[in-house]
């Protein structure tokens, strides 16, 4: 698996979904750089669904937990959104990762096959 974050951006604006899918490796360092992408992605059109796709990507444990909490809280770290604009993410999660806790409150991560 190759080092570098590599990220491409799919925007389907019938639908109303942009997905942001991550290769290389996702660390608690490098997922500043997809926050950056994710947030101009969510700037896109109001109501976006966010897809976030890390599938294809190692995914340090600590990244995977910002990006479920980011799920969680629809907002974006105040360091990347002063404005805490709302965004809706879905994260879709590399299948090693498994199901992260959940409640009535938090939705479930989905899993890549």
């Amino acid at each position: 698996m190759n080092d570098k974050l590599k990220v491409l951006v799919r925007l389907d604006l019938e639908c109303g979904e942009a997905q942001v899918a991550a290769q290389g490796n996702v660390t608690a360092r490098s997922i500043q750089a997809l926050y950056v992408v994710m947030k101009r992605a969510n700037h896109l059109r109001e109501g976006l669904q966010l897809v976030v796709d890390v599938s294809h990507a190692h995914v340090e444990p600590s990244a995977l937990e910002q990006l479920r909490k980011c799920s969680e809280s629809h907002h974006l770290p105040l360091s990347i959104d002063p404005q805490q604009s709302e965004c809706n993410v879905r994260v879709l999660a590399p299948a090693d990762a498994g199901l992260l806790e959940t409640s009535a409150r938090r939705a479930p991560l989905a899993v890549a096959a």
